[in-house]
């Protein structure tokens, strides 16, 4: 089992920047990637970046590129998601995730482990 814990969420103003972190724990030699998806209310969960665990390599969706920077600290088990120039439509419930199979993915049914999640609210 993975465990992950995200923090450093919180309410920021338009155009201001957050970096979210998630700790894994437990069997984290099993972690092939890891992704950060959110989930605004009334919408379904969706992705946001993903990290390859081995070699670093980023992914990231469509609305989020060129404003957030996926990263991680293998020592640390940590990975961090830096949001810069926030919108109001980045508000959201921002997960953390991570697959022990899949090297990189984008799907939500390709991760084994979640976190419990952290609010990020952006105010216009």
């Amino acid at each position: 089992q993975v465990q992950l814990v995200e923090s450093g969420g919180g309410l920021v103003q338009a155009g201001d920047s957050l970096r979210l972190s998630c700790a894994a724990s437990g069997r984290t030699f099993s972690i092939q990637a890891m992704g950060w998806f959110r989930q605004a209310p009334g919408k379904e969960r969706e992705f946001v970046a993903a990290v390859n665990w081995s070699v670093g390599k980023a992914y990231y969706a469509d609305s989020v590129k060129g404003r957030f920077t996926i990263s991680r600290d293998n020592a640390k088990n940590t990975v961090y998601l830096q949001m810069n120039s926030l919108k109001p439509e980045d508000t959201a419930v921002y997960y953390c995730a991570a697959s022990s199979h899949r090297e990189y993915s984008d799907y939500l049914d390709e991760y084994d482990y979640w976190g419990q999640g952290t609010q990020v609210t952006v105010s216009s």
